[in-house]
């Protein structure tokens, strides 16, 4: 009987943790493919079937109450385990299979991981991608993501990680603006020109650019930009357009260099940063498909010159 109530709860179990997780029904509901109404009714169910309130809810926020931080802390725990359970089943099968969410930066994800993902299911037909791009950093776990691609270390203990190629950093400047203003041989220069800077859309703070000043040292300066935007695409389209000197990703810069629409500057102070590193949850370790897309990611990068997640 324990077991079939138990199991009769499941469903508002995994609409209830989602919920608690993104703050929202609306959130959890978009993140399961359901409709909030749904997320909320289940809830609803949830809450008579267990006689306790779970959430306080007003007009503009949803909030645990605090048997509802005790339950949703025991509900992760339980819906861990039985993803453990799952992903146990699934590496018995060798070949990979299956949804593999994919969460990464709007850079990454749109110039290197989008391109190169047919490619991957050419190799691997039976696994389904569901790529999510924010700049707005994820809780892998909470989320339920497989895979997320991110700059620099790990820094959460509950994830494996692998670290690949370097981010390399470059100013560069479109040929009309070098031919009309001169070309900067020093970064002390640069005051004297017009430059084009990113704004980071999660902290609203500019990007300081990094200058190697020789040996392992490296400057940073903030530009006093007149033009910025809180997007890299946006940020290389202004350098294209004439804008001004910007530092920004060669991934990003590298088609333009090759139309000759973009020309760097400052090479010889250019600087490798933190590595792309790929996340995963422990409980996704024997997950086939990740195990052939960390595989399928490190060969694919091997081919690329280094990547930056805002810049």
């Amino acid at each position: 009987m324990k077991e079939q109530i138990v199991f009769e709860h499941l469903t508002g179990l995994i609409a209830f943790a989602r919920a608690g997780s993104l703050g929202s029904f609306t959130a959890a509901a978009r993140s399961l493919s359901v409709s909030p109404s749904a997320i909320s009714k289940s809830v609803q169910r949830l809450e008579r079937a267990l006689d306790v309130s779970l959430f306080t809810r007003t007009t503009r926020a949803l909030a645990l109450t605090p048997e509802g931080r005790v339950i949703h802390e025991r509900t992760l725990r339980l819906l861990q385990e039985a993803e453990a359970i799952e992903q146990v089943a699934s590496s018995v099968r060798a070949e990979a299979s299956g949804p593999l969410r994919i969460a990464t930066s709007l850079p990454i994800g749109v110039h290197i991981i989008a391109p190169a993902l047919p490619d991957f299911r050419r190799r691997h037909p039976k696994v389904t991608i569901d790529l999510r791009i924010s700049d707005h950093i994820v809780d892998i776990i909470d989320e339920g993501v497989d895979v997320a691609i991110r700059i620099g270390e790990a820094g959460d203990t509950r994830l494996m990680s692998q670290s690949f190629a370097p981010c390399r950093l470059c100013a560069y400047a479109s040929p009309a603006y070098l031919a009309e203003r001169g070309v900067p041989i020093h970064p002390d220069q640069l005051m004297d020109h017009e430059t084009v800077n990113l704004r980071y859309q999660s902290t609203g703070q500019p990007f300081r650019w990094p200058f190697r000043a020789g040996g392992d040292r490296t400057l940073e300066i903030v530009p006093a930009a007149k033009l910025v935007a809180d997007v890299s695409d946006a940020v290389v389209a202004m350098i294209v357009a004439g804008g001004g000197v910007g530092v920004t990703a060669s991934f990003l810069a590298d088609p333009y260099v090759a139309r000759g629409e973009l020309v760097p500057v400052l090479s010889d102070y250019a600087v490798e940063r933190s590595s792309i590193t790929a996340l995963w949850p422990t409980s996704r370790q024997t997950n086939p498909a990740v195990r052939a897309f960390i595989d399928w990611l490190r060969e694919t990068l091997d081919h690329r010159t280094g990547a930056s997640a805002e810049a």
